[in-house]
């Protein structure tokens, strides 16, 4: 389906309310001219009862109606049409003309007072003129009040109140088509900025990053550029935040690659000319190949981690959140590190203080306890002992590891959670470096905040503060067991 242009789609808003204010006008048109109309023909009616008035007379206690000749001839014309009148007594009795003109409604008029008012007469319209006066007979001293009425049908009326509005909508309607031919060249004129942005978007080159000069557009078109130019930025850092995966990507996996190559060689070899001895090599290679493999793939899952939750990436925007239960988040994680702390002597044990839930996406969760407790095992050394805790603190949720390794110098401890960055007490430990980056990328998302303090006694705390929890419950006697509804 084709859309409107902007043009014609302002065209189409304006016209449709012209229209109605038009109509609108046209009916208050029509009723000030008639209102003109009746003021206008009024007097004539006016004019008709004062001939009239001057043939009426009364004598001997009789009353005497001698029409005038002009009051007859405008009687008998037709240009102004129709034209009804009677002469009645105090008491309503037709003394000539039409006997069933009605009276006015209402009291009766004071004297010399005309009084204007419309009626029906035989299903035809009319506006009447009435005028109620007294009629003197000097000689008798006698006075009687008459009625004079006038009836005109409004033909000629309407006709003029038509003239008038038929005028009047030519004008407005000629005022209409230059408004929205105004408004049509404006329009046109207004858009010839956007023309000219869209102009300079088609011929920009793809790998272009210079953000758009707004300078000489509209204040209204300055919104749309900034947007553009946060779109713009958005998709270079998501490209370089891409090139820097591939990057760190190849960089990190060319050793344990190349690892795996050398010693899968010295294991065919050894299997296709064995020597004495030759199973107990083989093992040997087999096993650190089996290591280097496994160091590759979890190289591979940290990096396609940093990939995923780059603040750069936008991808925190999009990650949906729910209330999620902390202290069970950092339970399961550590129940599925327990074999592992085990099979290296060490005391891997949980603590919580309170059931707490926090505002944030489980599996990034479950993927920060687990980070933090690998780091932990990884890096405090065989026999030691680590405490992961749950507590609700003051600020907010709270999550510790607590071990009593080598800990990190302070100097250090900015650095740690840079990319790929070992610290001077860890360089013999297999690692990676990307396990505290992305705990940090993920504390980002959940708008967390992150620290690491010494232990009391040695060792290394990292503490991660969430927002403020959603629910805060008492802790019951044992952890392992489910916290007590509310």
């Amino acid at each position: 389906m084709k859309r409107l242009n902007l043009r014609m789609q302002v065209a189409l808003w304006l016209l449709l309310p012209l229209l109605a204010l038009l109509a609108l006008d046209a009916c208050l048109t029509y009723q000030r001219a008639m209102g003109a109309a009746h003021a206008a023909f009024d007097r004539t009616l006016a004019v008709s009862l004062k001939s009239i008035r001057e043939g009426i007379r009364l004598r001997d206690g009789e009353i005497e109606v001698d029409l005038p000749y002009l009051a007859l001839e405008m009687f008998e014309s037709n240009d102004g049409g129709k034209i009804y009148y009677v002469i009645r007594d105090d008491n309503g009795n037709a003394l000539t003309g039409y006997a069933d003109l009605p009276l006015p409604a209402g009291r009766p008029a004071a004297p010399y007072q005309t009084r204007f008012y419309d009626a029906a007469f035989h299903g035809q319209p009319l506006r009447m003129a009435a005028l109620r006066l007294p009629v003197h007979d000097v000689p008798t001293a006698q006075t009687r009040f008459v009625w004079v009425m006038v009836g005109e049908t409004i033909e000629a009326r309407q006709a003029l109140a038509r003239e008038i509005l038929m005028g009047s909508l030519l004008q407005e309607g000629l005022l209409v088509v230059l408004a929205l031919g105004i408004v049509w060249l404006g329009v046109g004129r207004g858009l010839q900025p956007l023309s000219q942005l869209s102009a300079k978007v088609s011929a920009r080159a793809d790998d272009d990053p210079t953000p758009l000069d707004a300078n000489g557009l509209p204040s209204e078109v300055a919104p749309l550029v900034e947007s553009i130019n946060q779109y713009i930025g958005r998709t270079q850092r998501m490209q370089l935040s891409r090139r820097r995966f591939f990057t760190d990507a190849a960089h990190q996996l060319k050793t344990p690659l190349a690892v795996i190559q050398a010693e899968a060689e010295l294991a065919l070899r050894n299997g296709e000319s064995p020597p004495h001895g030759s199973r107990s090599r083989a093992g040997v290679h087999l096993r650190r190949l089996n290591r280097a493999v496994r160091h590759a793939g979890r190289i591979v899952q940290q990096l396609l981690s940093l990939s995923r939750f780059d603040a750069d990436s936008g991808y925190h925007h999009a990650v949906e959140r729910a209330a999620v239960p902390l202290h069970a988040i950092a339970l399961d994680a550590t129940l599925d590190w327990s074999p592992v702390a085990r099979s290296r002597g060490i005391d891997l044990g949980f603590e919580h203080e309170a059931c707490v839930e926090v505002h944030g996406h489980a599996d990034l969760l479950t993927e920060l306890a687990s980070n933090l407790i690998d780091n932990a095992i990884r890096y405090a050394g065989d026999g030691s002992v680590i405490t992961v805790r749950v507590a609700q603190h003051d600020e907010g949720p709270l999550l510790e590891v607590i071990d009593n390794g080598p800990g990190i110098p302070i100097d250090e401890r900015e650095a740690v959670f840079e990319r790929f960055y070992r610290g001077s007490a860890t360089q013999a430990v297999e690692g990676s470096g990307l396990g505290l980056a992305i705990v940090r990328a993920i504390t980002r998302v959940h708008e967390a905040r992150i620290g690491l303090s010494d232990a009391p006694g040695g060792g290394l705390v990292v503490t991660v503060v969430f927002p403020s929890a959603i629910a805060k419950r008492a802790a019951p006697a044992d952890p392992l067991t489910t916290c007590p509804s509310q």
